[in-house]
């Protein structure tokens, strides 16, 4: 699978958990990270749970294995390690004290069609 469906996947599933904010990174230019990033927050730990739980169901009936995930028992930051793409997923409170989006400020944003 490429990895820009891998990301619309991914992205479809925070959606449908109704994350807030959803941007997409290119980083193949700028990192040896990822192709992705994926970022996203939720209003409360609950939200934030559930959509890294949505995303690792959305991607395993894909056959896709989901590298590892961080951050789950505190749900502030979480980590979805799905190889070419992470997705970071923040608690509302989290995402602007991190601001990941300014520290790749190089990579461009991708739009995303999962509507």
């Amino acid at each position: 699978m490429e990895s820009k469906e891998l990301l619309e996947i991914a992205a479809k599933a925070c959606d449908d958990k109704r994350a807030e904010d959803i941007v997409a990174l290119d980083m193949r230019e700028v990192s040896l990270i990822a192709d992705y990033f994926l970022i996203c927050n939720g209003s409360n730990e609950r939200q934030v749970d559930a959509i890294s739980k949505a995303i690792k169901d959305a991607v395993e009936e894909k056959g896709i294995e989901v590298k590892k995930i961080e951050g789950k028992e505190q749900a502030r930051w979480v980590l979805v390690d799905l190889d070419d793409v992470v997705v970071h997923i923040f608690h509302k409170d989290e995402r602007s004290y991190y601001n990941i989006e300014k520290l790749w400020g190089d990579a461009d944003n991708v739009p995303l069609s999962f509507n």
